[in-house]
């Protein structure tokens, strides 16, 4: 049975946040990853479950279908990043650095 981290998000609560909202609690979770990585493997863990999980919901909505391909190339690169780098030769720090205008431009 798969756990469900952000229940109440799933359960349409997700829908109304903008697609700069969307990304920015993603980046949270990127960096929460990050800030774990190597020091507390269960939260560590925890934040990336959690990120792939508000990927999965982002990529779910139907409002973002012109922008499924870069939100799932994201997740691709979190997903490679988690992993020693992959392909893309990225870092959880440089995800964060994508994610942080997206927090930014949800604040205003």
């Amino acid at each position: 049975m798969k756990i469900m981290y952000h229940s109440d998000l799933a359960n349409g609560r997700w829908g109304t946040f903008t697609l700069m909202e969307q990304m920015g609690n993603i980046g949270s979770e990127v960096g929460r990853a990050a800030r774990w990585q190597g020091k507390n493997e269960k939260y560590f863990h925890g934040a990336v479950d959690r990120a792939l999980e508000l990927f999965d919901l982002t990529l779910l909505d139907p409002r973002w279908r012109g922008r499924t391909r870069e939100i799932a190339r994201a997740r691709e690169v979190f997903c490679g990043a988690i992993l020693s780098g992959g392909e893309y030769h990225t870092t959880l720090k440089d995800m964060e650095k994508y994610f942080l205008p997206f927090a930014t431009a949800a604040r205003k």
